[in-house]
């Protein structure tokens, strides 16, 4: 939370200087960040960790703990437990983001138990997802592609979660011979501290990530063929490299950090591969790339794109569709509410379509902004 809330205090404050630059030409007056990178210092104060299945009393009568989520290192489920007016017990089950089973590093999701009301996301309730293993073959052959044709892989790629999953498989993929043993670049100050923070909580890894590190006697997730830049000149001088690389920069839809920097100077040589590997909200600059839109903006300046746009919606740190259904199912027995939230309507008009194939369950809801709902 602290790097996280750093870093978009940092982002309030940059924006914020663009937008008032325009409205001054305007004769606006000046806005204020929403908060700054001085605030999120002082909110820190305020958090209380708690490890997972802790249970904490946070107002009278309602219990909460945290259960694993397994999206990204630390994602939690929120569960609560308290009592009806008539004294019954009963269980909230909030899911947050949702994550898969068998991904790198992280800890396959808990699934709801004995819950009465579930509220989850349903980002991905339109789609399943296909394979790990065929979304990572997927992957290697983009990679190879553009090694051949002399050119970089460029990834926009959230800075916490995305980025450490895909360092690890890249690692792996090099030392198996499965990709040429080509420069691995982390271009994202985030990135850099969100992986120095990987390498304290390894009481999160999952079992597999554990053997990897005894079978390579690594200390933590310490790739000896991953380059990690913090710099500013450290990034710019990225642009001077003309062999086959694999950038991977954030932020994870392109909207704002060093990725424009990197899509800027690369966009326009048809040698390079722009490589989508998770949603995209619409009228964001990552969502215009995966609709392969040949010009877009960047910098308020148009570029023509030249460069291949792969999109591997398998890669995703969300649930599929199957995934989540299962999720849904896990409380059947008990269940009297179903919430969703986290999905464009499409998604979720279509995951109720498909949950309504098991009667079992409740009508799900999907909720309005600001709609609210007793307990």
């Amino acid at each position: 939370a602290d790097i996280m809330l750093r870093d978009s205090g940092h982002i309030q404050e940059s924006d914020i200087k663009y937008v008032n630059k325009k409205r001054r030409k305007q004769g606006l007056r000046d806005q204020e960040p929403i908060y700054t990178q001085k605030d999120a210092i002082m909110a820190m104060p305020q958090f209380r960790s708690l490890w997972y299945q802790e249970k904490k009393e946070v107002i009278p009568g309602v219990t909460a703990q945290f259960v694993e989520a397994g999206h990204i290192l630390g994602s939690a489920a929120v569960v609560l437990d308290y009592k009806d007016d008539a004294g019954n017990p009963k269980r909230l089950w909030f899911s947050g983001d949702i994550g898969r089973y068998d991904v790198p590093i992280l800890r396959d999701p808990v699934f709801p138990e004995a819950s009465h009301t579930v509220v989850m996301e349903c980002t991905y309730g339109d789609k399943p997802h296909e394979s790990l293993d065929e979304a990572y073959d997927e992957f290697i052959d983009a990679v190879k592609r553009t090694v051949n044709r002399g050119g970089k892989v460029i990834v926009p790629a959230f800075a916490i979660g995305r980025t450490q999953n895909l360092t690890y498989f890249l690692s792996d993929a090099i030392e198996n011979g499965d990709i040429p043993d080509i420069p691995v670049v982390v271009d994202s100050p985030l990135a850099v501290n969100a992986s120095d923070l990987y390498r304290k909580h390894t009481e999160c890894f999952d079992d597999e990530t554990w053997q990897f590190i005894a079978k390579h006697r690594m200390q933590g997730l310490d790739y000896l063929n991953i380059i990690f830049t913090r710099s500013v000149d450290e990034s710019k001088a990225l642009n001077d490299w003309n062999e086959p690389m694999i950038i991977i920069s954030a932020s994870g839809m392109a909207e704002s950090g060093r990725i424009l920097h990197h899509l800027k100077n690369n966009i326009e040589d048809g040698r390079n591969t722009i490589l989508i590997i998770s949603w995209q909200a619409p009228d964001t600059l990552g969502r215009r790339l995966a609709d392969r839109e040949r010009k877009v903006r960047i910098f308020g300046e148009e570029y023509y794109r030249k460069a291949e746009v792969v999109t591997i919606g398998g890669l995703s740190a969300h649930a599929g569709q199957n995934l989540l259904i299962d999720y849904a199912l896990s409380s059947k027995d008990t269940l009297e509410r179903l919430i969703l939230v986290h999905g464009e309507e499409t998604a979720a008009a279509a995951f109720i379509d498909k949950l309504a194939e098991h009667p079992e369950l409740p009508v799900p809801i999907y909720a309005d902004k600001g709609q609210t709902f007793e307990l």
